[in-house]
């Protein structure tokens, strides 16, 4: 049973998922939100994603243990996120997904590959030659929220201040039993994120050709102005949320991808010599070791799952790092083989919920990895030991310093 975390556990948790799917296939935890439902095992965590049985609606969790004092303080905070399509349920989910859907169409992918490369080979130009570095810092955080930014269309904004809010974000949100002051850090910049957005949109508003633009932020305006976005802090929400997580996955898949190279005796050769393989090679290293080890869900009707009653209002923890290393659906799931054929991995999802920007992330993963397995004829070496983060939901690097190259 899973009581409570530790840094130690998260710095590899995967002997406790396993131990936790062979305890059962459903867990009652302590450690997530005051209680909640475990599932680990791969066919629970897939079905539950897509059961309509548990709803996305969850944020109302996040401040329940605090006073009403401090309830009615962060009330806007929640009601931000109260709003996006992440943590909403039919009909408004594939109403905002219709309206997002635009953005992430195939036949932008072309242009926006040239784009991605471009940031690359800017980020790598500018890597001091001949000295360590840490790679988060350098390469992965800013990559991501660059092709962000350009997407939202906050190109002239400095990403280093929007990456500073949504750390804080990710702070509160990946903690499975946030204190005050992380949620008043998170508020903070949220509302500050909220309010960049305010004031792009009303420029937006007054110049026409902004407004007709074809970048994320205009999309969304003109889904307003046809009524299919409901109310303006319905239309800051969904800013906020694509800001938010449209760098933050990808952030940590670079990183646990180019660690994960480097601790696999040949991987690097093997992809420098079959570079075919990089397609597969990302989405094994997302199932190896997902950005995201678990969602959330609140049982919206009151049913029973393997002879345990979940109740309406019941908290559901779908641990997704646990079933993407789960030995009855892949062969040796602790090994990355970068040629791996079986069951396509839960990092973003299944079901109505499954990530928006799923193919953003592949694209820029392979962008980045293809540009570093050209330019590095070596596999990159650790200049230190890497510092993980500590956050249970956004598994990740704070530090990965590599050697000269």
């Amino acid at each position: 049973m899973l009581k409570s975390f530790s840094p130690l556990d998260l710095q590899d948790p995967y002997p406790g998922y396993a131990a936790l799917r062979e305890q059962g296939p459903v867990l009652r935890s302590e450690a997530f939100f005051g209680g909640a439902w475990l599932l680990s095992r791969y066919a629970d965590v897939a079905n539950a994603l897509k059961d309509e049985r548990l709803s996305a609606r969850r944020t109302g969790g996040w401040l329940a243990d605090t006073d009403q004092s401090a309830r009615q303080d962060l009330a806007p905070f929640q009601k931000l996120f109260a709003r996006a399509m992440l943590f909403q349920d039919a009909p408004d989910h594939p109403r905002l997904r219709q309206v997002l859907a635009p953005g992430f169409r195939a036949s932008n992918w072309q242009a926006l590959e040239q784009r991605t490369t471009a940031h690359v080979d800017a980020v790598l130009d500018a890597l001091p030659a001949g000295q360590p570095f840490d790679f988060m810092a350098q390469v992965a955080r800013p990559i991501p929220a660059r092709v962000v930014a350009d997407l939202m269309g906050l190109e002239d904004h400095p990403a280093d201040e929007f990456v500073h809010w949504s750390d804080d974000i990710a702070a509160f949100i990946g903690h499975p039993d946030p204190d005050l002051a992380l949620a008043q850090r998170a508020q903070h910049s949220a509302l500050a994120m909220a309010d960049m957005f305010r004031q792009a949109l009303v420029q937006r508003r007054r110049d026409p050709a902004l407004a007709h633009a074809s970048d994320w932020m205009s999309l969304l305006l003109q889904a307003k102005s046809r009524g299919e976005i409901q109310s303006a802090e319905e239309l800051l929400a969904q800013c906020v949320m694509l800001l938010f997580a449209g760098h933050e996955t990808t952030r940590h898949l670079l990183g646990n991808g180019l660690h994960a190279l480097m601790s696999t005796p040949g991987a690097w050769a093997q992809l420098q010599a079959n570079p075919q393989l990089l397609p597969s090679a990302v989405r094994e290293l997302l199932r190896f070791d997902s950005p995201v080890q678990y969602s959330g869900r609140r049982v919206s009707q009151t049913h029973t799952l393997h002879g345990h009653t979940l109740e309406r209002g019941e908290l559901v923890i779908t641990l997704i790092g646990a079933a993407n290393r789960d030995p009855s659906v892949y062969t040796l799931p602790d090994e990355l083989q970068l040629h791996r054929k079986d069951a396509a991995h839960l990092s973003f999802g299944t079901g109505p919920h499954v990530c928006i920007g799923a193919a953003l992330t592949y694209l820029e993963a392979q962008a980045v990895l293809s540009t570093l397995l050209r330019r590095w004829r070596d596999a990159p070496r650790l200049a230190a030991p890497p510092v993980r983060q500590i956050n249970p939901l956004y598994r990740g690097f704070e530090r990965l310093e590599l050697a000269s190259f």
